[in-house]
């Protein structure tokens, strides 16, 4: 038996920042799309198809960051700070060389990428000036991330969360400034979009850095940057390998279904583009729940409470179902007035109220997913099931299915994207048979 009031004030305190941060993140995209939706269609959809590189690009850092925070939180559990600043240098390290070759992708060959999504040239033309810029905004997300996560395992998740939506908010306020033309700078459509990103993320390495100087937070052990416990290692690296194949997995895959609408036409790709945004928007909750019960869950198996942690992530996926529900209704009651906010040919509008449809029947499955397996299966350090589930789902079965429809059947667009929603509905009855197993259940400190 758990102390449900002790339970649901823990994870209120820790699901409402991270969900209010994932929210904020998300406005980025949703402002994006509205605002460069009322300049051109050509100009919303080429920035969404360029930004599926950042994507790509926080699925590494986020298998990096989260191998760090599962063995954080239960270090922190057991009350090793030393451990964790350890962990902290691993993180920086990694993160840094990702977000370098990153960088210089972006600004040595934008085109190229472009055409990975894209075979329109004017939507490659408006991707490539915008990475060119943004690719600046990819050399500092590395660092941010790394010092946001060791501030949500150490609790200050508020901070992280003010930091965060501090960059978001201003990020909005320069989209305005640069896509319009407000303030008597120049209108520069995409290209403002970007140097909105790149000044917000300059802003939010510097508040990084500054806070993290005051007492009570940790730090990097730059004395012995470079030096590492082998054990400590071998464990974050385990963590790290198991997470970072699940995240290729997972990102490359979702930037294969954009690059795929992307291939059937500017209409499919405008109505998918405005899709993922409210997709991300609505996912805000079980995001936050999710990594609320990484850390509930971790700090418990830490601390050697292991039964205890067993009844937290039994309580927490059984909350994910009534997220993955209520999601369904949210998106079904919003989708006549996402149809009429975002200026769209006829033929993009009618393909997104169908989009809109099928999405909500995937939000059941995406909502209890994340929460079941980044959160509650990750916290106990079962990283491998997840590279296997999207091994499957995803990579066996929905992306062949989308390719074939698009491109050798000639399917209709829904029915295309369809096939790419079949990926978290599909594994379902596989995670839930995953999680009673309770191999989950394990303390990973020394």
């Amino acid at each position: 038996m758990i102390d449900r009031r002790a339970f649901y004030g823990r994870l209120r305190r820790l699901a409402l920042p991270f969900a209010l941060q994932s929210l904020m993140l998300a406005l980025v995209a949703a402002c994006d799309a509205l605002m460069l939706g009322q300049v051109a269609q050509e100009q919303m959809t080429a920035v969404s198809l360029a930004t599926q590189i950042q994507f790509v690009q926080n699925m590494f850092l986020s298998a990096v960051t989260a191998a760090g925070a599962i063995l954080g939180a239960q270090y922190y559990g057991k009350g090793d700070l030393a451990t964790i600043r350890s962990l902290f240098n691993l993180t920086l390290r990694f993160c840094g060389l990702i977000s370098i070759l990153f960088f210089t992708a972006c600004e040595l060959c934008p085109e190229q990428l472009m055409r990975v999504f894209a075979h329109d040239e004017t939507l490659i033309r408006i991707g490539a000036e915008y990475l060119r810029i943004a690719g600046w905004s990819y050399l500092l997300t590395g660092i941010s991330e790394c010092y946001l996560a060791v501030m949500r395992v150490t609790e200050h998740v508020s901070v992280s969360v003010l930091i965060s939506s501090s960059a978001v908010v201003l990020n909005i306020l320069f989209n305005a400034v640069f896509i319009f033309g407000l303030l008597g700078m120049p209108k520069m459509d995409a290209r403002g979009a970007a140097l909105a990103t790149t000044l917000s993320r300059v802003i939010q390495v510097t508040l990084c850095l500054t806070i993290t100087r005051l007492r009570h937070y940790l730090t990097p052990a730059w004395r012995a940057f470079f030096r590492t416990d082998r054990l400590l290692f071998s464990d974050f690296w385990r963590q790290c390998l198991a997470l970072m194949g699940g995240s290729l997995l997972w990102g490359v895959g979702f930037t294969s279904y954009t690059a795929i609408m992307g291939h059937m036409g500017v209409n499919a790709a405008a109505a998918n583009s405005v899709a993922a945004v409210v997709r991300d928007l609505i996912c805000c909750v079980c995001n936050g729940i999710a990594s609320a019960a990484g850390i509930m869950v971790g700090n418990e198996l830490g601390a050697g409470r292991l039964e205890t942690g067993k009844q937290y992530g039994i309580k927490l996926k059984n909350i994910s179902w009534v997220i993955g529900f209520s999601s369904t209704a949210i998106v079904l009651a919003l989708t006549p007035l996402v149809v009429r906010m975002v200026i769209l040919t006829d033929e993009a509008r009618s393909l997104l109220t169908g989009m809109m449809v099928i999405m909500a029947i995937y939000m059941i499955g995406r909502c209890v997913n994340t929460v079941t397996i980044n959160g509650v299966l990750d916290g106990g350090g079962d990283t491998v099931f997840d590279m296997y589930s999207l091994a499957v789902t995803m990579w066996g079965i929905a992306i062949p299915l989308a390719l074939l429809g698009a491109f050798v059947f000639h399917w209709p667009v829904l029915a295309v994207y369809a096939c790419t929603c079949l990926d978290e509905v599909g594994k379902l009855p596989w995670v839930m048979y995953r999680f009673r197993k309770y191999k989950w259940i394990r303390n990973l400190t020394r």
